[in-house]
């Protein structure tokens, strides 16, 4: 990218989509024209999501729950700073009953756990370095989607981790759907997520798919939009059937909402 359209971009800062920039959102910006190779961005020392967008480049940069409100800015290899305004977002206050083993965890469920994280950790985190044309997702299962990402939970009244994803309500055995092509980077039976899927689509973007009832796919395989993975289920914590999906960008957690249904 030439750095005069660059520095057109900062003095004059992305115009679209702004309003998605708050904790556990995205900021999306615009890095200028698309006339040469694609921009390499970081945030918080992270690879970002570069795609091309009507002629124009544009960063798809997730921000994290514990993002605290004000400026932030990506990085580019020149020192180049872009600087964007992260805003106040209001998530709710959830409560759950939950089997009490998933709350006070026993040695030998604490150490499984701590082996598991390593592999969602890294599952959640992985860079392939290929084009990626649209962050567009159609829904991975038809059912009443809940707001719930964000949300304080607190089961059997002990407070946890905000929720980083969205409960999609279905019927057990229903079949899910990969909401846009990827390659599965690894499946498993995970103490809290149940059984999971996890798709990579190419620089940072990967969707997740826990509590189901069945894996359809296996570790590797080449995905298109729409191909079968599994089905819902109630494996791991959870108070009944439902398909908990998550998506994110530069290994951090964004409400799936932004990103179904075209609304990019």
């Amino acid at each position: 990218m030439r750095l005069g359209a660059l520095l057109l971009c900062i003095l004059f800062p992305f115009s679209s989509m702004a309003d998605s920039a708050w904790p556990g959102g995205i900021a999306f910006l615009d890095l200028g024209a698309a006339d040469g190779p694609a921009p390499v961005v970081e945030f918080d020392g992270k690879r970002v999501l570069v795609l091309n967008q009507g002629g124009q480049w544009r960063a798809v940069v997730g921000i994290p729950l514990s993002a605290e409100t004000g400026r932030a800015s990506i990085s580019f290899p020149s020192g180049i700073t872009m600087s964007f305004d992260v805003v106040e977002h209001a998530y709710a206050v959830e409560h759950l009953q939950v089997a009490q083993s998933y709350v006070s965890l026993s040695d030998e469920d604490l150490a499984r756990y701590q082996r598991e994280r390593k592999v969602i950790d890294a599952a959640l985190n992985n860079w392939r370095d290929i084009p990626v044309d649209s962050v567009s997702l159609a829904s991975p299962v038809e059912g009443p989607r809940s707001s719930s990402f964000g949300k304080r939970r607190f089961f059997n009244n002990e407070p946890r981790s905000p929720h980083s994803g969205m409960d999609i309500a279905a019927p057990e055995g229903t079949p899910v759907s990969a909401p846009l092509a990827g390659i599965v980077s690894e499946t498993g039976d995970y103490y809290f997520n149940g059984n999971t899927i996890f798709i990579d689509h190419g620089q940072g973007l990967i969707s997740m798919y826990c509590h189901l009832s069945e894996i359809g796919v296996e570790t590797g395989q080449p995905i298109t939009a729409g191909e079968p993975i599994g089905r819902v289920g109630k494996t791991g914590r959870v108070t009944g059937a439902h398909l908990h999906f998550g998506t994110y960008l530069n290994g951090t957690a964004v409400d799936p909402a932004l990103l179904l249904d075209g609304s990019q």
